[in-house]
């Protein structure tokens, strides 16, 4: 089996793109994630869909040290997401060679979320883009169960589900369901790693998704539960772990 390592760009926010590629080359990733849509006033975005400079800049970093783009993110599912306005993000993706656009879910209406990212992965098909959705335990969609019940209610075959070690352990989500998913619905993992305690508040699961990931090995989350259920799906083949821990912030 081959395993790829992605470096997010969560690890590295303060990066510009073009910086993310260089430091990724440098430390040995094959691919990066980028953060194109900001997601909170304190943490930036980097909107190359808006800045052909910045946009030529990172080709060339791509280019120069043979690294290219795993996804590009954050689109969050509001109750008043302009589906058809993400577009100009998503031909950035196709020009970045993107392969994945993640989502992220922050609608209380489960009817409706489920026909979002359906919608933008019907979008991104014209961009060669695959949706993804990503739970967090402060959302609606706290956990690995109930991103199950969303893409399997959006109809989507292709529509995957995005788990990150830090959330999967927060959100109490099953190993044996992880294990009982189709490997087409989970095409690649983040790994970060954190302290652990019994129970958390809503305040320490977003302080430790924003402030608090750490590198593998380095906190207390049994991580490799996670990419040994993908390494067996993937036997054979190429399984991409998108690294993003040391602290990074979104």
């Amino acid at each position: 089996m081959t395993i790829s390592f992605s470096l997010a760009h969560l690890t590295v926010i303060g990066l510009s793109p073009p910086e993310v590629v260089r430091v990724a080359a440098r430390t040995g990733y094959r691919t990066v994630g980028l953060r194109l849509i900001r997601v909170t006033e304190t943490s930036p975005g980097y909107a190359l869909m808006r800045d052909p400079k910045m946009m030529s800049a990172t080709k060339s970093a791509m280019a120069e040290m043979n690294v290219g783009v795993l996804d590009i993110e954050l689109v969050q599912i509001t109750p008043d997401i302009d589906v058809a306005g993400l577009e100009l993000f998503l031909a950035a993706g196709a020009e970045l060679n993107a392969r994945f656009v993640i989502t992220a879910p922050y609608d209380p209406d489960l009817t409706r979320l489920a026909d979002r990212p359906a919608a933008i992965d019907d979008l991104g098909v014209r961009y060669g883009l695959q949706a993804v959705l990503e739970f967090f335990p402060w959302t609606v969609v706290p956990n690995l169960d109930a991103a199950i019940n969303v893409v399997n209610a959006a109809g989507r075959p292709r529509l995957g589900i995005l788990v990150d070690t830090l959330h999967f352990d927060r959100s109490g989500s099953s190993v044996v369901l992880l294990a009982r998913t189709p490997p087409s619905r989970l095409p690649f993992a983040h790994v970060a790693d954190a302290p652990v305690q019994k129970s958390y508040t809503t305040e320490e699961l977003l302080h430790a998704g924003r402030s608090e990931r750490l590198p593998p090995g380095e906190g207390e989350i049994n991580i490799r539960r996670v990419p040994r259920t993908y390494a067996r799906w993937n036997s054979g083949r190429s399984s991409t772990y998108d690294c993003d821990g040391s602290g990074g912030r979104f």
